[in-house]
């Protein structure tokens, strides 16, 4: 099925297609990219939106970020911003040499730190970071987007984890404990988007839809 959506939807620029080679040649986790799919959707909400500030949390290789400012128009910024140090080397080049480098401002950093500095308000938002920390992210970036505005929130099926049985135990287990469960990377992981999920179905401030694209993307609207 993938190959036949795939041919049937716009063509991969060549800069991304480049870019998506390299990421898979270079790195480890090279499915944490976009891809060709999710970039043409983004790039067409982009289109839709039209927003004029535009904040990314969680940069990797740079592949949603060019995605997104591919559709920007004049005068329209998107801040983008990267945890880990040693993505920058990889990551700077592409954004900074790409057809839309007017477009991006890059920084390095924790997500939550530089929020507050980034101007608002925020016409769009895609969270694709740490998933142990959505819902910090959320409560972080929820304030900062107008009124109609939009986030975007990457992996929140998280391979099928979210409805498993035993995550659905565990999920359970931390709501009703006093006490802090010890976990592993996977489970705090999962066990984050799980929370993240809860937070949104119950936000009255937004509405929210779930895509079954790839792993999951959750598209909300802030109302009020």
């Amino acid at each position: 099925m993938s190959s036949y959506i795939l041919s049937h939807i716009d063509p991969e620029p060549e800069y991304l297609h480049q870019l998506w080679r390299a990421t898979n040649l270079h790195l480890n986790y090279p499915r944490m990219a976009s891809g060709h799919l999710q970039g043409c959707l983004l790039r067409m909400l982009v289109h839709m939106i039209r927003p004029k500030t535009v904040v990314e949390l969680g940069t990797f290789t740079g592949y949603s970020a060019l995605s997104m400012a591919s559709a920007l128009e004049e005068g329209a910024m998107l801040h983008t911003i990267e945890r880990n140090d040693e993505q920058e080397d990889f990551t700077r080049p592409w954004l900074e040499n790409s057809p839309w480098a007017e477009h991006i401002r890059f920084y390095i950093g924790d997500a939550l730190e530089v929020i507050p500095t980034l101007p608002a308000p925020f016409d769009l938002v895609f969270i694709d970071a740490d998933k142990r920390h959505y819902s910090d992210y959320y409560r972080a970036v929820l304030p900062l987007v107008r009124p109609g505005g939009y986030i975007l929130a990457d992996n929140t099926l998280w391979d099928g984890h979210v409805f498993d049985d035993e995550a659905t135990a565990l999920h359970r287990r931390i709501a009703e404990s006093d006490e802090p469960l010890s976990l592993n990377g996977k489970d705090a992981q999962t066990q984050g988007i799980m929370a993240f999920n809860d937070l949104v179905a119950q936000d009255p401030a937004v509405e929210r839809v779930i895509l079954p694209l790839r792993d999951g993307l959750t598209i909300i609207r802030r109302c009020s």
